[in-house]
């Protein structure tokens, strides 16, 4: 799953929930895009009558209309908590498409207001902006809409003055910046295309009412700020958007200010209009670089009034037909624009029109197919497919179930998601030939993404109790390599990424991953064996690790591309001169990606503010072995982590600044490049070592007690059962991990005898505070039996309005340390009262570290 270490895949299909917010406001939002980059469209060859084509076509291209040229005076637009207001100025608008004005250029002095709603909003705003609220002046607007602003605005017009010269000035930009818009609007006005010839479906219920369909994109120009985007987007969970296109270092960074949910709207998911049932995929491999395959899929449609779907698939594969049954589908292919996120990922979205509006209940079997040179070959017998969760047509984490049926040549190895299945005709020794081979992959449940990988591989096995673990591997390493001198990192990202102390030095020995293969299924066992202990059986009955070219690793539902850089032995790591740190950090990379299999495949989050719990779990989990085996390195790690969040931009800002997880992939940004990794994986990691002795430390069992010999009896482990039964091939908020963690809340643990981490989130989740603790006028009074101590906890440089859960210890005579209790801290200063043991002679706070604080 495209979700572990690529920063540029993980903003992925995997916000595919909101992926008309997401990737057609936020990911569109790129400032000056060309008409040659944004208007290089792929159809299907076909008449120029085809309606849906034609829509499109205007929609991407329009032009100002130098009759609709006109001055204005104290107009507004307001969308909820988006307000515009355009003192005086001139306007011209465009042309219609369909009857319908969809946009229009402003130049003169306007003023935009847009308020965030909560603290986390807020300091984003502040980070790009120097200001908590965007209050600004504008010179040029560009407006893109769908609804009646048009006629909103005509009781502010007059008729302006030399209208051509205004137009002649804006209207290449005017029309060079419709084409970011136009699949946007294209999903408003296709409702209106003419009925086609017949239905080309079945089944089907009753109409139901329609969400409103109001769409704003306003960019703007200030002195201030720049050239900047504002989205207004009903049909989005968080219906306004505000970010900035900025290049830093050569890279060019989409920075979104702010994102959330408008008026009293709260913040939940869109809707998904349709529910893929199942995917049966013919695919045939030709190397190094040739996909060719045929999608079907089941589809149900949930809410119907739509007569377009919008599917991810690689720019680099061509759709060449869409079918309905046996009724050709007319299709849009919309190239990626240059500079989002949707250009860095290399996605693109497929348009499928049908002839007539889809009914909620209404069954569909749609076919794709496509192909396109969508592999590369690394050298070494290694392969890969960049495009590793758009190969097939889908949308995103929607789970479904898989029957995947690849040809391809003798000679390599193909593994894929899913159980291979031997015994069908297809199957048998005589369906293979000497020139192809041929694999079936199904799966037994539901997962939200498949893929496979292809090489000339050597395969090494282990076993976990029942589990088949099967690791593959080339003789060589890719061409790519690092080379002798070349600077290196060493391992996926794993937050921090290791850093070498000095160049690599040629190995005596070639590198051969192959030869180390066994070691490393031997590694991806013994994770298995700690997780099905804790977190139940092992999801997908197989797993297999595939050798993956670069430093990157990722873990897909029973099937982890595990970088060639986890195959170099100790001797070949030790070339790196990593420091101790890092070598711990090298060696975690096959338990990460092992602790995936349960957390992000089997359970897997909502939307992007739930990403970090994928990350942040996973890797915590894999800590949690370490901590059983070397808890120095445990400790290391933790430390480590907490160091990356206090160093500093380019500016002087600290990382932990860059926002809280709940961010997700906005945390990448120009800002701090580095935002993403040491949030959601080192903050996320460090959110879940609190919880976990928050659920554990009580008085009678000492502070982070199992209870028993059995690990699922420990109170975190417990409740991460509960979450796995629960959400098993289902989507989960941070909200609902909060409140299943919450039930195993003991009561010494709960913030005002609430049985709730409401404070927990407010505070650490959604927040960024790494606050310094102490204490203040501790004051010891023996009784006969037992201390009364008394005192004040005082939290330094964070928010006066901070909770923490702090553990206290009790330091007797000889140095014994003794666990206490946790008291609340609450704000700058919070007076406490509690009993220690006899003898005791100072009162420490976490002497164990498990409260993210800074040293």
């Amino acid at each position: 799953m495209a979700k572990h270490a690529d920063v540029v895949t993980v903003v992925t299909s995997k916000l595919w929930k909101r992926l008309l917010p997401l990737v057609l406001v936020v990911a569109v939002a790129a400032t000056a895009i060309e008409a040659k980059s944004a208007g290089a469209f792929f159809r299907q060859a076909s008449p120029a009558s085809k309606p849906a084509e034609q829509l499109y076509l205007q929609l991407q291209s329009v032009a100002l209309d130098p009759s609709r040229v006109f001055e204005i005076r104290q107009a507004s637009l307001d969308y909820d908590q988006l307000h515009i207001t355009m003192d005086h100025g001139t306007i011209a608008f465009t042309g219609d498409v369909e009857g319908q004005v969809t946009g229009a250029f402003f130049e003169g002095d306007g003023e935009v207001l847009v308020i965030p709603p909560d603290q986390a909003e807020r300091a984003s705003m502040t980070l790009f902006t120097g200001a908590a609220i965007l209050e600004d002046r504008f010179e040029t607007a560009y407006f893109r809409f769908n609804d009646d602003t048009f006629a909103q605005l005509r009781p502010y017009l007059r008729d302006a003055a030399n209208p051509g010269d205004f137009v002649t000035k804006w209207n290449e930009t005017s029309r060079n910046l419709a084409a970011s818009d136009a699949l946007r609007l294209f999903m408003t006005f296709s409702k209106n295309l003419p009925p086609g010839n017949g239905a080309g479906t079945s089944g089907g219920g009753g109409e139901q009412a329609q969400s409103p369909d109001r769409f704003l994109h306003a960019r703007l120009q200030s002195a201030r700020l720049g050239i900047f985007d504002l989205f207004y987007d009903s049909t989005s969970a968080e219906q306004i958007s505000i970010g900035q296109q900025k290049p830093s270092e050569g890279v060019n960074y989409y920075n979104v200010w702010a994102q959330f949910a408008a008026g009293s709207t709260s913040r939940t998911q869109a809707a998904e209009s349709i529910a893929i049932q199942s995917y049966e995929i013919d695919a045939q491999v030709t190397p190094p670089t040739e996909l060719e395959a045929t999608a079907r899929l089941r589809i149900e449609v949930l809410h119907g009034g739509g007569r377009a779907l919008l599917f991810e698939l690689s720019r680099y594969l061509k759709v060449r037909a869409v079918n309905s049954g046996k009724q050709s589908l007319e299709y849009i292919q919309n190239q990626a624009l240059e500079g989002t996120q949707l250009a860095r990922r290399g996605n693109d979205l497929v348009a499928v029109v049908f002839p007539e509006e889809l009914r909620q209940g209404q069954k569909l079997d749609l076919t794709f197919t496509y192909g396109g040179d969508v592999l590369s070959e690394a050298g070494g017998g290694l392969l890969y497919v960049g495009a590793r969760g758009t190969w097939y047509p889908n949308r995103g984490m929607a789970a479904g179930t898989f029957d995947l049926r690849f040809r391809y040549p003798a000679g390599w190895t193909l593994l894929a998601t899913g159980k291979r299945v031997t015994g069908d005709d297809a199957e048998s020794p005589a369906a293979q030939t000497s020139a192809q081979k041929f694999s079936r992959w199904v799966t037994d449940v539901r997962i939200p993404i498949a893929g496979f990988n292809l090489g000339k591989y050597s395969k090494a096995e282990a076993h976990a109790g029942n589990t088949l673990i099967a690791t593959y591997a080339a003789a060589g390493v890719e061409r790519t390599f690092p080379k002798a001198s070349e600077q290196v990192i060493l391992v996926p990202r794993v937050p921090p990424l290791p850093q070498p102390q000095q160049s690599v030095t040629s190995p005596q020995v070639p590198l051969s991953p192959a030869r180390n293969a066994q070691v490393v299924a031997d590694a991806a066992a013994r994770a298995v064996r700690f997780y099905t202990e804790r977190f139940g059986a092992f999801p997908y009955g197989t797993l297999n690790l595939t050798q993956m070219p670069g430093p990157l690793s990722q873990g897909w539902p029973g099937l982890i591309f595990l970088s060639s850089y986890s195959f170099l032995t100790p001797e070949e790591r030790s070339r790196l001169h990593l420091s101790p740190v890092d070598e711990v950090l090298s060696q975690q990379v096959t338990a990460h990606e092992t602790a995936h299999q349960w957390w992000g495949d089997l359970v897997f989050w909502h939307g992007y503010r739930d990403q970090w719990m994928s990350e942040g779990l996973a890797n915590y989990c894999s800590l949690m072995m370490l901590e059983s085996q070397n808890p120095l390195g445990f400790a290391r790690v933790m430390e480590r982590y907490r160091e990356d969040l206090m160093h500093k931009n380019k500016n002087g800002a600290l990382l932990k600044d860059a926002g809280p997880v709940t961010l997700g992939t906005r945390l990448f940004s120009s800002e701090f490049p580095d935002g993403y990794e040491a949030i959601s994986y080192g903050r996320g990691t460090w959110l879940f070592h609190m919880l976990r002795h928050i659920l554990d430390d009580t008085p009678e069992h000492g502070p982070h007690s199992t209870i028993s010999a059995n690990p699922q009896q420990e109170p975190f482990v417990r409740a991460l059962l509960r979450v796995r039964d629960r959400y098993a091939g289902k989507p989960i908020t941070t909200r609902e991990l909060m409140q299943a963690l919450a039930e195993d809340l003991p009561p010494a643990a709960r913030y005002e005898n609430h049985r709730s981490l409401d404070w927990f989130y407010e505070n650490w989740v959604n927040g960024t505070a790494i606050p310094r603790l102490e204490l203040e006028g501790v004051k010891f009074t023996p009784r006969e039996r037992s201390v009364q101590v008394t005192g004040t906890i005082l939290q330094k440089d964070a928010p006066k309005s901070l909770v923490t859960s702090v553990p206290l210890w009790a330091q007797l005579a000889g140095g014994k340390r003794v666990f206490v209790e946790r008291v609340f801290a609450d704000g700058p200063e919070s007076a406490f009262r509690l009993t220690a043991p006899v003898g005791t002679r100072k009162l420490l706070i976490d002497p164990e570290q498990t409260v993210l604080t800074a040293r």
